[in-house]
């Protein structure tokens, strides 16, 4: 009996400007790093919530860094800071600079998916009740009329107004 040569074929993934359902952790990263600032387009729900996670991570460890070295002189009555604290603080500064924009990004295209419009981001700064309609929207499932949002490569038959 001849042994069969079936492999699985692997599954290229999506151009960057379709949403790559059932992303990898690996991929959401590298796709938030190579659509920097766009914000045409969609991104899944694995892509963004994959990026919160990472992004929470890196967070909880630069806080661990910035808060780590500081000790209190109860003689002197104020905080002295370790040189580990001014570089976890310098770390903080320079990765909230390096992804505020592309996580804005990310969030109007995650709202896009879901057909909403990329406004509806703002409404994270109504306290509480904003933060609880932006979470609610963020994690819907896609709709398919959110494809009005995707940016359609020229040559695929499709004509811009």
């Amino acid at each position: 009996m001849a042994a069969s040569s079936t492999s699985a074929r692997a599954v290229p993934d999506p151009p960057l400007w379709l949403p790559h359902y059932g992303a990898s952790p690996k991929v959401a990263v590298e796709r938030f790093v190579r659509k920097y600032a766009t914000t045409s387009g969609r991104a899944s729900r694995s892509e963004f919530w994959w990026w919160v996670l990472v992004s929470g991570v890196v967070c909880s460890l630069l806080n661990i860094l910035m808060t780590s070295g500081g000790r209190v002189y109860p003689s002197i009555g104020h905080l002295t800071a370790e040189p580990v604290v001014a570089i976890g603080y310098a770390l903080f500064l320079l990765w909230i600079v390096a992804t505020a924009i592309p996580s804005i990004a990310l969030g109007i295209r995650r709202l896009h998916d879901t057909n909403e419009s990329g406004w509806l981001l703002l409404t994270i700064a109504i306290p509480v009740v904003g933060q609880l309609v932006l979470l609610f929207l963020l994690i819907l499932g896609p709709n398919a009329e959110g494809r009005r949002y995707d940016e359609q490569p020229l040559g695929l038959g499709v004509t811009r107004p």
